[in-house]
């Protein structure tokens, strides 16, 4: 136990040193810029064009930009500084009025930007005459700091709401224990997958967080409107789709030449397909609500899951490729992922259309915007059903037996390679809702699985190791102990505390809260 252990440490360390992290997202966009995006306060899919804006540095004006027909707007800044914005009031169509906030006063912003920060600032409209009806104001976590490249901007939204809130002390720990329920939520229902591939197959999965991505990406691609680019996608996958189908239920029943060609004749159709679709582009667009747009993520997530497990590490197990050296592929397998989402989705920072400004619910001490109670009844039911699918369905029982032990559940006639199939599946649909509901509390960018991968990690090692339970109380745990850390200590330093958790707790019990004692020699 202690020798994987060591190596899974030594595996981690190399994956944090060979992919890039945040400052290099930093360095491939360059300079300093103020952003953000304009809505229609009657339908928050759309945006509103023509709104100009005006940056000045003292007195002196830098920048202007004018919002497009998507709302957005960006401002290029000569460098790192205080800038004031200014909205030109007679530019916001008469229909409409500026909502003031804590940010926005007069018309009037104050921000300040670091080096390489790509700064987002929310301004909001009411519809005229509304204004004064009391109309709700941005949720606090919409109006934290969070578009900041630095390593932090994944949590900060989160943390605005307590540790910035200026309450007693009281009510600012109510907050932020709402928060870190919250926040470990969604590293529980993303940590599962990672938890269940190491139980069944002993393996770590480095491209866990990316898959993560994965599955907030497809969502924020289909809930705006899947054409050309979404259309082929969905075309491919719904030929890998049928070829992991293929064989994972006809390998032992048919010849291995006829199903190695059936397999390649549903990728090749699946390819085919989506170069059609992708030629014919827009003329066949559509589009779904958000909820239709993470269905289909988790499918495409499992898709992806399953078909590493068929196509990747399926066939180097059979090759009794050592385990270390599965691990580099896991960091290669990662890099491939995160780039070629890279390639695909672009660098940009996006929030799902309608969930950026919501009127908060207050519940007693604790305030939280809708989509966030939404978030958090979506994980517990994910959990609640995860839990009732491995303790009484028969599958389940199954995945249970290979974690425990995998040549003796061979030898009582379990399918291990079917089961490991369906754990990789359920691995990467989990991994994509993880990333959908990560992305509405947060920001959706083609590194946030990466800063996630971390924490699930820890979750996993501190609830014990290959156990989905055991990763369930981990991302808890490691949810409440990062957001409550705020209390005292800066923002900066709350996934430090978190891990600390972790190497405390394998210092005191190596096999984590529900892990099992095992012989080692």
């Amino acid at each position: 136990m202690r020798t994987r252990l060591v190596t899974v440490l030594l595996a981690l360390i190399t994956a944090i040193l060979v992919i890039p992290g945040p400052a290099a997202t930093a360095d491939e966009q360059g300079g300093e810029s103020l952003h953000g995006r304009i809505l229609n306060p009657q339908d928050r899919d759309q945006g509103v064009e023509g709104i100009l804006l005006t940056v000045f540095e003292g007195e002196d004006e830098i920048a202007a930009a004018e919002t497009g027909p998507d709302g957005n707007w960006e401002a290029e800044l000569p460098g790192p500084g205080e800038y004031r914005v200014v909205v030109d009031q007679e530019s916001i169509p008469s229909e409409f009025a500026l909502r003031e906030s804590v940010i926005v006063v007069d018309g009037e912003a104050v921000v300040e930007v670091e080096a390489d920060d790509r700064r987002p600032l929310i301004i909001a409209l009411d519809v005229a005459g509304a204004a004064d009806e009391g109309t709700g104001s941005p949720s606090p976590s919409e109006e934290g700091s969070d578009g900041s490249d630095g390593g932090d901007a994944a949590a900060d939204d989160a943390v605005a709401t307590g540790a910035d809130s200026g309450g007693s002390f009281g009510d600012r720990f109510a907050q932020l224990t709402a928060s870190g329920l919250l926040y470990g939520l969604v590293i529980a229902v993303s940590a599962i997958g990672l938890s269940l591939i190491f139980g069944t197959t002993k393996m770590i999965n480095f491209a866990h967080g990316d898959m993560v991505t994965f599955g907030a990406m497809i969502a924020l691609l289909f809930s705006t409107g899947a054409a050309g680019m979404g259309n082929s996608l969905l075309a491919i996958f719904l030929g890998l789709a049928a070829a992991v189908v293929l064989g994972g239920f006809f390998e032992n029943r048919l010849a291995r030449v006829p199903l190695v060609v059936a397999q390649w004749t549903a990728i090749l159709l699946g390819i085919v397909l989506a170069t059609v679709l992708g030629v014919m582009g827009d003329s066949v667009g559509w589009q779904v609500p958000l909820w239709g747009a993470a269905v289909i993520a988790v499918l495409m997530g499992g898709v992806l899951g399953a078909g590493m497990e068929r196509y990747i590490w399926r066939p180097l197990r059979h090759r009794n490729v050592a385990l270390i050296q599965m691990f580099i592929v896991s960091i290669g397998l990662a890099l491939v992922v995160r780039h070629v989402i890279l390639v695909l989705f672009g660098a940009g920072r996006e929030r799902y259309a309608g969930y950026q400004i919501q009127d908060p619910v207050n519940l007693g001490l604790v305030e939280l915007p809708p989509r966030d109670l939404v978030v958090m009844g979506v994980a517990v039911l994910v959990l609640v059903g995860v839990a009732c699918l491995l303790q009484f369905t028969r599958i389940g029982k199954a995945m249970r037996a290979v974690s425990d032990n995998r040549d003796l559940a061979e030898s009582s006639g379990i399918d291990v390679d079917r089961v490991t199939l369906y754990v990789w599946g359920l691995g990467g649909g989990l991994a994509a809702l993880g990333g959908v509901l990560y992305g509405l509390n947060q920001i959706v960018e083609y590194e946030m699985g990466f800063r996630l991968l971390l924490l699930m990690f820890a979750a996993v090692i501190l609830g014990g190791l290959g156990t989905a339970y055991g990763a369930m109380v981990g991302g808890l745990a490691v949810g409440l102990v990062a957001m409550l850390s705020t209390l005292w200590f800066p923002t900066q330093m709350m996934q430090a505390w978190a891990l600390a958790l972790m190497i405390l707790m394998l210092l005191v019990r190596p096999q984590g809260l529900l892990g099992r004692r095992e012989r080692v020699g």
